[in-house]
This record gives C-alpha cells, structure tokens and sequence, in this order.
C-alpha cells in the first residue's frame, strides 16, 4: 500500500489554485478556460498540421475538405466527448441533474465517446464528398494526438483526473483529492497517448508508405491508445463505483479492449488493402 512521502509536492505549491487555475483569461465580461483553450489549441494545430499531410502526394482530400472538417469533427468530439461521459461514468448523476449535461466547461469529457463522435463526423464528411472513409481516418488519426495531449494538460491544470495514491518522488497531493499524494496521471497520458503516439504515427506517416496502406494509420492510433490508456489505468483513479468492475477491469481498461482488437485488426489486414491511390489533392498518384 502507497503511502505518502514525508515532504509531498502539492498542487497548489506550482503556482495553481483551485478557484483560478481553470481560468486561462479572465476580462470581466468574459472568462476563457483551459480547458476550452485546450480545445482551440487542439483544433488550430491540428488543422494547421493536416494541411502539412495534405501537401504530400496522394492525399484523400483537398484542402476544402479539411476546413469542413474542422467544424464537424469540433461537432464530433465535442457532442460525443460529453455523451459518451454521461452515459459511461455517471448516468445516474446526469439523470438527476439534466441541467448539468451542457456544463462542458466544468470538464467531464469520454475519449471514447469523442472518438466516436469524430468517427461519424469522418463518416459523413467522406460519403458526402465520395472519399474513401477510411483514408479519410488514417489522416485525422496523425492529428488527434495533439488534442490529447492539450486536453490532458488542461486536465492537470483543472487539478482533475488525478492519479492513485503513491509515494514515488513526484507524487503530487491535488486539492480535491484529500491529503495523499497521489499519481500525476494526467501527465502519463500526455505524454503517452499525447508526445509518443503523435512521434509513431509522424514518423509512420514522413518515413514511410503506411499512409498508402488504408487502414494502417488509424489502427496504430486505436491500438496504441488503447494499449497506453489501459496501462495508465492502473495509475489513474477511476470515476467511484468503476475502478473495480465484476469482470476484474476499471470501466477506462474495459472500453479500451475492443480499440485494441479492432486497432490490431486493421494494423495487420492494412497491407492487402493497398492499391493504385490517386490523389484528391496534388497532381501525382501512388501505385
């Protein structure tokens, strides 16, 4: 069993405060959040970098396409991100307040669900312009890492989300989380689903022909993050009532399974799916 260090890092010594670290810009009238500035940093440069992919030969979509899908995919995460968290962690919660579902600025956000969102927002954006869906995907898998890791940033400046306690030399004892140090859990997954999987799937994407096997992008995505989000898992405190499941798994490990599988899967068929790519943007194709 953890037990806390004898001369902890606290929260609040790093300069943070509960009232108003939330808040990144306050005018008075108007109050920008960091984790509503997460959200634009996310969405500016990761739009800003997919226009960097879509120059490359072979591209799946023109540029057009890529500033209509900065609007459905903001759509995507945001409506599925907060329905996602209503139904999975707390619908009992959200039964009883209803008010408070349209609160996404007090946090309280699914990956799952946010992927999911964005997935159907890809799905439409491609049948409604006739592109290839899952190409579509692969691009916006190279991007989604960046959200991640400002979203899990902003998660450690709201002082939420905090990890299991422990007494390893970096614990850090946040102010909603009682007087144990515990795991800066946050920070795992920036830098795992956020800083490592965005250096993968870049290296992936310039280094080598993955882009031109559809499916190979976006399943190193799905299986990467779930593979690192089931280990953060053991680090990170589970909503109550969801860390110890009938079947042995937190409800963050058991949502993640079927992304393992489903990513593995189209990591290992991506090769047999290659074929002649002609470009929707550029003028050369790939065989």
């Amino acid at each position: 069993m953890a037990t806390a260090s004898s001369d902890p890092i606290t929260w609040n010594s790093l300069g943070l405060d509960p009232e108003t670290s939330p808040i990144a810009l306050d005018l008075g009238f108007f109050q920008l959040r960091w984790y509503s500035l997460a959200y634009l940093a996310g969405i500016l440069i990761g739009w800003w970098y997919l226009l960097k992919m879509l120059a490359r030969p072979g591209a799946p979509m023109a540029r057009r396409h890529a500033d209509d899908m900065v609007f459905y995919g903001t759509l995507g995460v945001i409506l599925g991100g907060r329905i996602g968290y209503v139904l999975f962690y707390r619908p009992e919660f959200y039964l009883a307040n209803p008010g408070e579902i349209v609160q996404i600025w007090d946090g309280g956000m699914s990956f799952h669900g946010g992927a999911a969102g964005t997935s159907l927002a890809m799905f439409y954006l491609a049948w409604r312009n006739k592109l290839s869906a899952l190409r579509v995907h692969d691009y916006i898998a190279c991007v989604a890492p960046i959200g991640l890791f400002f979203g899990r940033l902003a998660n450690f400046v709201n002082g939420e989300l905090w990890g299991r306690p422990t007494d390893v030399p970096w614990a850090i004892v946040f102010p909603h989380g009682g007087p144990i140090p515990r795991h800066p859990s946050q920070l795992y997954e920036a830098g795992l689903e956020g800083l490592l999987l965005f250096a993968i799937l870049s290296v992936m994407f310039w280094k080598t022909d993955a882009r031109y096997q559809p499916g190979k992008l976006v399943g190193t995505f799905v299986l990467g993050y779930g593979l690192c989000r089931f280990f953060v898992e053991f680090f990170r405190q589970p909503d109550q009532g969801l860390e110890h499941l009938s079947w042995g798994l937190t409800m963050g490990q058991t949502l993640t399974v079927p992304m393992i599988v489903a990513g593995l899967y189209l990591v290992v068929t991506a090769k047999g799916r290659r074929e002649r790519v002609e470009p929707v943007a550029g003028t050369e194709s790939i065989a």
